[in-house]
């Protein structure tokens, strides 16, 4: 899993790669109603779980660390499927679980062609995925110890644009939001977030699904305006400092922000429509040189909500 990352991001796979062995309480963590309680669901396994919003029964599939301890406020870490997905393909797809976290898979509703689908696509269902999202982590504060300045979303495809989404409608109460593919429709709506959310984004060159250079005739921008859009939002420095941490990968990351935010976003120059893993995984047979989901904990490891943010 280490294979190809730098110090930072090897250390970070290395805690992913070994998560269970507990975390350690920090000052200003904001404990919720549900620490003390026992859970509803056993640690250490996956378990599909319902809630009812907006008229609509609506499931998700949450995983809950083995080191599970009741009084220990634990981060929350939402990971959306793409358009016609699971929420047991995405979790597959992006091993989340073996995170140290409380990693929840909701799963969408099937949209005007007959697929799964998040609000902010064209093809989604009538239903407000935004307010059943804050709704759901309603429900798990009040059931689990989560600590709420700590709550990420992150999501592929249809699912990494309504992450994106996410960021714009629920900026006070996410610390950070990570898209991979993520299909940013126009359909979204604006993005006025109340606060500057930071950012982690990755993207295939090769993408022919959501091309890298936009598609017009679906609205989708080239991802390029997407980024400059959101470091604008946050007034973070026009020019982005760029790195080229593998050959066939260009980093760029947006800093000087407005409350300590930032935009990173990773361009990937041989991938596709795809998860970016080392190994082979549900997307694709052929790994790439980095694995998107310990850089995202990584990424969401250095955010969280200030008190009174």
């Amino acid at each position: 899993m280490t294979a190809g990352l730098t110090a930072p991001a090897a250390a970070s796979a290395k805690a992913y790669e070994s998560a269970g062995t507990g975390s350690t309480h920090r000052p200003g963590q904001t404990q919720s109603d549900g620490c003390g309680q026992q859970p509803p669901v056993p640690p250490g396994e996956s378990t599909r779980r319902t809630l009812t919003s907006g008229g609509h029964e609506r499931s998700y599939l949450v995983h809950l660390p083995a080191s599970y301890d009741p009084g220990e406020p634990q981060p929350v870490v939402l990971s959306f499927h793409g358009h016609g997905r699971t929420s047991e393909y995405q979790e597959s797809l992006t091993e989340m679980s073996a995170l140290d976290a409380l990693v929840v898979y909701p799963q969408g509703l099937t949209g005007t062609d007959g697929e799964s689908a998040w609000q902010g696509a064209p093809y989604s269902a009538e239903a407000d995925d935004v307010a059943f999202t804050g709704e759901l982590l309603d429900l798990l504060e009040a059931q689990f110890c989560v600590d709420t300045s700590r709550e990420y979303a992150a999501g592929k495809s249809n699912g990494g644009g309504f992450a994106g989404l996410l960021g714009c409608r629920l900026s006070a109460r996410l610390a950070a939001v990570a898209p991979v593919s993520g299909a940013f429709y126009p359909q979204g709506g604006p993005c006025e977030p109340e606060r500057p959310v930071p950012v982690l984004d990755f993207h295939g060159q090769q993408d022919t699904t959501i091309p890298y250079t936009g598609d017009p005739a679906k609205g989708l921008p080239p991802l390029q305006d997407w980024l400059t859009g959101w470091a604008s939002r946050e007034n973070c420095d026009a020019a982005p400092e760029t790195t080229a941490p593998w050959p066939n990968v260009s980093r760029q990351r947006w800093t000087g922000c407005a409350e300590g935010s930032e935009v990173v976003h990773y361009a990937v120059s041989d991938l596709g429509h795809d998860w970016p893993s080392t190994t082979p995984n549900e997307d694709s047979e052929v790994p790439t040189t980095f694995d998107a989901t310990p850089l995202i904990w990584e990424f969401f490891q250095q955010h969280r909500l200030e008190p009174g943010a």
